[in-house]
């Protein structure tokens, strides 16, 4: 008899079995959507489709008639700038300190327990000090992200220099590698695919602050108008932006993947 845990599925089933989930919320949406809408036509909690459809066509191919913009697509640019470059910032910071804290005993002893009270700290309980100290203007945003993602890359990236085989640095100092060499040529190559990994656990948490700090202040950004438009009950604008904004995690996630497998192909799956 085979075991259900060596039973796996053939790519065509595994494509199906992705899907399922999906299928099984976007049928149950359209059957409850109908039911309400058939009770009453004007109900805006579960918008019809072709209301969504029009909704999303306005926003992403009409021209807004006050600032002249395409608000889909202005928005999606604001919010990735500062996703992006909050980011950047986090990865650099991230492995430089988590290699730094990883090698040098002496940094790790000075600045581990500093590291880890800053990765408990609430973000969005310092954002009201971000917007008093940083104004209200895109710093205050990206900064938000870095302390909300930057601590945990630098705890995960000195955790995996930990975990690196004792045997390597033995051998490294053997051949009379510095500080700076074993650095450089023995640890740094083995944290690069580790970043990947932290960047994608990560994205989650970047996305939930980016939007915080958009709805509390700013003038344009995914979070800005799914906050703005709430207090109209518009969910024909807040479900696509709420579906938008998953896409783009989704598809930034899977891009690291990529890249991942790409570029460090040895360090096997991740």
């Amino acid at each position: 008899m085979r075991r259900l845990v060596n039973q796996r599925p053939g790519r065509g089933g595994t494509v199906l079995l992705s899907a399922l989930p999906f299928i099984l919320i976007v049928c149950a949406y359209l059957f409850y959507s109908h039911a309400r809408l058939q009770e009453n036509p004007g109900d805006k909690l579960l918008p019809a489709p072709a209301t969504i459809a029009a909704t999303v066509y306005q926003y992403a191919f009409e021209e807004d008639e006050r600032s002249g913009d395409y608000l889909w697509w202005t928005d999606t640019r604001a919010s990735l700038v500062r996703l992006l470059i909050a980011l950047a910032i986090s990865a650099a910071a991230g492995l430089t300190l988590g290699l730094s804290i990883g090698v040098i005993p002496y940094l790790r002893a000075t600045l581990a327990p500093f590291v880890a009270a800053l990765s408990l700290i609430p973000p969005l309980a310092v954002l009201p000090i971000l917007f008093i100290v940083a104004g209200l203007g895109e710093l205050a945003k990206v900064i938000l992200i870095i302390i909300g993602v930057a601590p945990i890359i630098v705890r995960d990236l000195a955790l995996r220099v930990g975990e690196l085989p004792n045997e390597q640095i033995i051998k490294a100092q053997t051949l009379g590698a510095s500080t700076w060499q074993l650095a450089m040529r023995v640890v740094l190559p083995q944290l690069w695919p580790r970043l990947i990994d932290a960047l994608r656990l990560t994205l989650g948490s970047a996305w939930l602050f980016l939007i915080a700090a958009e709805a509390i202040a700013s003038t344009e950004g995914l979070g800005y108008r799914i906050f703005l438009v709430r207090r109209y009950l518009a969910m024909d604008v807040i479900l696509p932006y709420v579906a938008w904004i998953t896409l783009l995690a989704f598809a930034m996630d899977w891009l690291l993947r990529v890249l991942r497998a790409k570029i460090f192909g040895w360090a096997g799956a991740a």
